[in-house]
């Protein structure tokens, strides 16, 4: 039965990790756009001047709210509730990752002063480096580049479109 158990362990892991790892290619952009703004700075700057058991309940809190949402997302999606559990899911990591990738950035030094967190964050991103090396990591970034190329082609082509019309009209 262990031996059963193991493969889809790891897959289920695995899974749990891509699904994290793709929202974070749109969340870290996301936490540094809010880092930039004057009116996060002053709140930057109390958290930054926590204890670091202070940093860790503070980390724990978006991550203890919000890391339901996987399992509700799928609850609506098994459901028939389709739409909804994707946007359940959307929204849900999106927000957790962006707070969670933005309170690690103010406290990360802080935070591996504490023996189990720099321990579990050591086996997280022993976890991720493994994901990253295997071939369905590396096809999903080919892919997702390639999305990302032909976007900012269309991008590029529509701009050039408008600009061609407002020197036509001229």
């Amino acid at each position: 039965m262990k031996q059963i158990l193991r493969p889809i362990t790891y897959i289920l892991a695995a899974i749990y990790f891509l699904v994290d790892a793709v929202f974070m290619a749109v969340a870290a952009p996301i936490a540094r756009w809010i880092g930039r703004h004057a009116e996060f700075r002053r709140l930057s700057a109390w958290i930054k001047s926590l204890s670091p058991y202070a940093s860790l309940a503070l980390f724990l809190v978006p991550v203890i709210i919000l890391e339901p949402v996987k399992p509700v997302a799928a609850y609506l999606t098994a459901t028939g509730q389709v739409l909804s559990g994707a946007m359940v899911l959307i929204v849900g990591e999106l927000l957790k990752l962006v707070l969670v990738e933005r309170l690690f950035h103010l406290t990360r030094d802080k935070l591996m002063r504490i023996p189990a967190f720099a321990w579990a964050y050591g086996k997280y991103a022993a976890a991720k480096a493994w994901l990253q090396e295997t071939d369905a990591w590396r096809a999903i970034r080919a892919v997702s580049r390639a999305v990302r190329d032909s976007v900012a082609r269309a991008r590029t082509r529509l701009v050039n479109g408008f600009s061609r019309l407002a020197t036509s009209r001229n």
